[in-house]
């Protein structure tokens, strides 16, 4: 059965351009289009749509507000489609917070590499896990330095795709400002990364940062790889950030794979690794290569994932040495790497 898409835009020439992409997919039928949320209201009443394509800025009613009333009244999957700008990137952010399964950008300059993801995006939107959350604004969680905490020294990478917004947040805001070093690779259009990692270290008492090439890695410090470039550790002895624009590897730049194998070979069991919720298979191989180095890993259980594709795939191949919930993992990971712990030991 194919999966029913409605298509919200008050461009028509966005929203032709939108339905040709999906029309490409024969398990993808676009069967209605809008040009507002009022529009949008009408329509998904009369062709229930399995899933909805919704434009972040639109007359009459912002696609924020038209979110809320979504999730409130007729739950339904939601892809954002967001132009390059930074309010474009704040309000999607936001939305991927509050609700919507995952984003895509919209063409610009002649690079649709993103834009073309739309398809497999909507039939993964479709078979997710549906999570409503409340468009209440985020408050900032800040903590600072605890004295129950010292980082004992193993460097925590973390990989994750489709659902990863919220999961991360839900991770990091649990974090003390002096907790291990944190490298991250989110897919994320390139545009997006800078206001995340700011929207991270708004509401999280570390120091977040979008990695820049060359950065020391330390303690009480979160490295998000910029969504143009790979994110690599270099200088084991010291380590530090080392960004390539190289080809794509398991179809994504930056890489869960590449991340993770660079801390296998760099960190060994010096390390931890996770991978969250996110489709398709980016982060296995990598993460297996770190539990071959002696590393500790942890995938995001299935209950609580929006799409179960990468730590499913991470579990198969046996790269997983635990599942947990979403709601236990930042508190497994303070414990694994506290060094207070080890000291009682």
């Amino acid at each position: 059965m194919s999966v029913r898409v409605l298509v919200v835009d008050d461009s028509a020439t966005m929203r032709e351009l939108i339905s040709a992409v999906l029309r490409r997919d024969p398990e993808i039928e676009v069967v209605g289009h809008a040009a507002d949320p009022l529009e949008a209201r009408t329509a998904i009443k009369q062709l229930n749509p399995d899933v909805i394509t919704l434009d972040v800025e639109m007359p009459n009613m912002n696609g924020l507000d038209f979110l809320e009333k979504i999730m409130r009244l007729r739950p339904t999957p939601v892809i954002m489609v967001s132009t390059l700008t930074q309010a474009g990137a704040a309000a999607t952010l936001r939305a991927l917070e509050c609700g919507a399964i995952d984003c895509v950008a919209k063409p610009s300059n002649g690079d649709y590499h993103d834009f073309d993801q739309l398809p497999e995006k909507v039939r993964a939107a479709a078979k997710s896990r549906l999570q409503p959350r409340s468009l209440a604004p985020s408050e900032p969680v800040k903590r600072g330095c605890t004295e129950r905490f010292a980082s004992d020294g193993r460097i925590v990478a973390i990989g994750s795709s489709t659902g990863g917004v919220e999961a991360l947040i839900a991770v990091l805001s649990r974090f003390p400002a002096n907790c291990p070093p944190v490298l991250i690779a989110q897919h994320m259009p390139a545009t997006f990364t800078r206001s995340f990692a700011e929207r991270l270290n708004r509401l999280c008492a570390p120091e977040v940062t979008e990695a820049e090439d060359g950065m020391p890695v330390l303690p009480g410090h979160v490295y998000l790889a910029p969504g143009s470039a790979h994110l690599e550790i270099a200088h084991p002895g010291k380590p530090r950030c080392r960004l390539h624009e190289g080809e794509r590897v398991s179809g994504h730049r930056p890489s869960v794979d590449v991340l993770f194998g660079s801390v296998a070979r760099a960190a060994g069991a010096r390390s931890l690794g996770v991978i969250l919720t996110g489709m398709g298979r980016d982060g296995a191989q990598g993460l297996l290569d770190m539990r071959r180095a002696g590393a500790e890993t942890i995938g995001q259980d299935e209950a609580s994932c929006i799409v179960y594709g990468m730590p499913k795939v991470a579990f198969e191949i046996g790269a997983v040495a635990r599942q947990l919930p979403l709601g236990k993992l930042a508190d497994h990971i303070l414990r694994r790497t506290n060094l207070h712990n080890r000291e009682r030991v």
